[in-house]
């Protein structure tokens, strides 16, 4: 049983512990939300158990399918174990449908599908604002080795093919999600989080919003799109 320790970082809406084995830390999952690169703040009541639960149980199955990632396991409500890694400062982004700022920059209509899945990268920099790079930004920048983005662009196309058919067992949509990779022992491992914080969830049937963009754009209901979420997932589903 690891015992928590110190606070070793705190972002927008997660905290990370420290524990008695250097090896391991603690991530808790909270309620602030954010929005419009911090310009937005608020709480969603709830959304930290939702993005646990969530979250543990997407790494297990990615897990389960050989997807290397620093999951352990989901010790409570609200806190889940993980293996230390040092983060790669690149987020990925993995579109299936067209939705968020894709509209804007490649003018396409929201929920068009796009005829196969787009990965993009932003430089995980809160003072830039994140902004999108290429593979040749992130080599000359030293971010990430060349033979280190082969997999990481490897393991982020598999990531996507096992979480649609997921996701879709429980009447969802996955519209897009943004992903982080880490160095751990030696080896490229999935990291951060997959919730509702960081995954567009649209209903299959209706397209109703069950995401962060409830938040984002002020619809009603966000506590319960992020309930209605974990309900799905929680509850028996029978096999077609």
């Amino acid at each position: 049983m690891v015992k928590q320790q110190e606070l070793i970082y705190e972002g927008e809406a997660k905290q990370i512990y420290a524990t008695d084995d250097p090896a391991l830390a603690i991530i808790r999952y909270t309620d602030e939300a954010t929005a419009y690169k911090g310009f937005k703040k608020g709480t969603i009541i709830g959304k930290g158990v939702v993005n646990n639960h969530v979250s543990s149980m997407a790494f297990a199955m990615l897990e389960e399918n050989g997807i290397p990632t620093h999951f352990v396991r989901r010790l409570n409500e609200r806190d889940a174990l993980v293996r230390r890694a040092e983060i790669i400062p690149v987020n990925v982004v993995i579109r299936n449908v067209a939705a968020g700022s894709l509209l804007q920059r490649l003018g396409l209509t929201e929920g068009q599908v796009l005829r196969r899945p787009i990965i993009e990268y932003c430089y995980k920099s809160d003072s830039l604002s994140d902004p999108m790079i290429n593979r040749d930004h992130i080599d000359a920048l030293g971010l990430a080795t060349p033979e280190e983005m082969d997999q990481i662009q490897a393991l982020s196309r598999r990531i996507n093919e096992l979480l649609i058919p997921f996701f879709a067992r429980y009447g969802v949509q996955l519209v897009d999600f943004r992903i982080e990779f880490g160095r751990c022992g030696g080896k490229i491992v999935l990291a951060d989080e997959i919730s509702p914080d960081s995954c567009r969830l649209w209903d299959s049937k209706t397209g109703e919003k069950m995401d962060k963009d409830r938040f984002r754009r002020d619809l009603d209901d966000v506590e319960n799109g992020y309930q209605e979420i974990l309900r799905r997932m929680t509850q028996p589903v029978a096999d077609a």
